[in-house]
């Protein structure tokens, strides 16, 4: 017997999703990049965001054949902006920017000759994205659930944005 699976979500099951991590990864070097540089991570990310935005409005648009299908669409694809703009842009982008801000801050009052290398931050930056991420994206999921969706009485199934709903 062939067991009935899910469908992989292409932008939050695979290694799409670190896609939409690049604008955390241009923050941690951002001491060490061109500006140009950490720009471009966000276009990476914004596009990932977009991409997922489109995605979700399509699959809704292809199986829903209620009289409400725009609304749905409309409320399914501006769902996931929201929650991806804030779980994989504003958010992490902010916190590791100011995490790497703060040791930038702390190595200026140092006296050790290792501690003051430029490439600390990065390193530190980068090591705290595994770390935020979850309790991010739980963070923007519980937002969401009493601001937007409680205002638009919308709301996606438990596992669309991977975080267990209780």
């Amino acid at each position: 017997m062939v067991k009935n699976q899910e469908e992989v979500d292409l932008y939050r099951d695979t290694y799409v999703r670190y896609l939409g991590y690049a604008n955390e990864v241009g923050e941690a070097f951002r001491s060490l990049v061109p500006k140009s540089v950490v720009w471009a991570s966000y276009v990476v990310s914004s596009g990932y965001v977009l991409a997922d935005t489109t995605h979700k409005g399509t699959n809704v648009y292809k199986i829903d054949t209620s009289p409400q299908k725009i609304k749905n669409v409309l409320l399914s694809a501006s769902d996931t902006l929201i929650w991806q703009a804030f779980a994989s842009i504003i958010v992490p982008g902010f916190t590791i920017n100011r995490i790497c801000a703060a040791v930038q801050f702390a190595q200026k009052r140092s006296t050790s000759a290792v501690w003051r290398k430029p490439w600390i931050s990065t390193i530190i930056g980068l090591v705290s994205i595994p770390f935020i991420i979850h309790p991010i994206d739980h963070a923007v999921e519980r937002t969401m659930d009493v601001t937007y969706r409680k205002c638009t009485g919308y709301h996606p199934k438990a596992s669309l944005y991977g975080v267990k709903r209780e």
